[in-house]
């Protein structure tokens, strides 16, 4: 069974309030994209890395940031398109045409395990569709546009998604052909796989696995790395 991975990362990044793109920020020295594709070769599950960036970007990232960080799976740096379904799909357009199983990864999440990517990937193989979560912790409301609360969600069936997901690639390449012919938008894969009518499965993800969106982000980041290293000695 060979496995790729499609890393999405040609977001702009505006709530970070900084010059330079998130996925590019420094993170304990390197940059934010390449630990999340450190984080990806280090599980033996994945056999290719598909990056997809900026158009703009492309040249740079294959030929000057990648190369001093001696990635070995990186298999292509595709150009994004204008959001993040369209970035996916260009990633799907260039994967080699052997691979069974599709993961798809955000690029500013550099602290997923690989046993994690791992537990998705078999999920997927089985199920056909699966993704990382986590059950919510807060009270969760659902509030009408003038402010007013409507009513209290039942959090015990609520949970928060993550990535990776992970799918067999003959399912996500017909959600997204779908999903172009009938205009549609989701906010992940998993809402164009759903659908199709075909379940997903959730699998029990980490609270750790942050997605790096705001300055905040970033310190919190920084933080659970140095207490990754302190725990290792």
């Amino acid at each position: 069974m060979k496995t790729v991975a499609i890393v999405p990362a040609a977001g702009s990044g505006s709530r970070m309030n900084r010059d330079i793109s998130k996925q590019y920020l420094s993170l304990a020295g390197k940059p934010v994209l390449v630990r999340t594709l450190e984080a990806l070769e280090a599980c033996p599950g994945v056999d290719g890395l598909y990056v997809v960036v900026p158009s703009q970007d492309v040249a740079s990232i294959r030929d000057d940031i990648l190369p001093p960080w001696g990635l070995k799976k990186i298999a292509g740096v595709v150009p994004g398109g204008k959001e993040r379904q369209d970035s996916v799909l260009s990633g799907l357009e260039a994967i080699d045409r052997d691979a069974d199983i599709v993961v798809v990864h955000d690029g500013v999440r550099p602290l997923i395990s690989a046993d994690l990517v791992e537990r998705c990937i078999r999920a997927a193989a089985e199920a056909g569709a699966a993704t990382l979560g986590v059950p919510v912790k807060d009270t969760v409301k659902e509030v009408a546009p003038d402010g007013r609360i409507v009513r209290t969600c039942d959090r015990t069936m609520l949970w928060l998604t993550q990535t990776p997901q992970a799918f067999r690639r003959d399912i996500i390449e017909r959600a997204h052909r779908e999903a172009v012919r009938e205009g549609f938008r989701g906010t992940d894969d998993t809402s164009l796989i759903e659908r199709l009518g075909i379940a997903v499965r959730m699998i029990p993800g980490d609270y750790r696995n942050i997605k790096i969106t705001t300055p905040e982000d970033l310190v919190v980041a920084e933080a659970l790395l140095a207490a990754r290293r302190e725990a290792k000695g």
